[in-house]
């Protein structure tokens, strides 16, 4: 289904503010230490602000690896935004599979507490790029 110029600004914007809310949600949860659900909402923050970033250039990623590869592809490659961006993300990625889906394993505040800072300027760069006007 193909989205008018209205309707994919429009989901922009809320996956913007989706991403705001979950970061915002990931603070939260640090205060509780419960490191595995702050790298998750880490993770859930920086992945909606990318869908985001992707529908403003018409890029479509089926999976989470997909969205990871597009913006390696068109956005790290290119110069567009920095290799620690791209750094950050893919930790993000790594930590909230393992947080999820480790049983064995839980993350830890020296894990996940450097990320936060590291998870607030991701969002930052990607936003000037989503609010650029080009």
């Amino acid at each position: 289904m193909k989205l008018t110029e209205e309707e994919r600004k429009a989901l922009i914007a809320l996956k913007v503010q989706k991403s705001h809310d979950t970061f915002m949600e990931a603070e939260g949860i640090s205060k509780l230490k419960f490191w595995n659900a702050v790298a998750n909402r880490l993770y859930y923050a920086c992945y909606y602000i990318t869908s985001a970033l992707l529908l403003k250039y018409s890029y479509s990623a089926q999976s989470h690896k997909g969205v990871i590869s597009l913006l390696g592809l068109h956005f790290i490659q290119k110069g567009v935004l920095s290799r620690d961006s791209g750094k950050t993300y893919s930790r993000l990625f790594e930590m909230r599979q393992t947080g999820d889906y480790d049983d064995l394993f839980n993350l830890s505040e020296e894990d996940v507490l450097p990320l936060i800072s590291a998870a607030e300027e991701y969002l930052n760069e990607v936003l000037k790029l989503i609010e650029n006007n080009d």
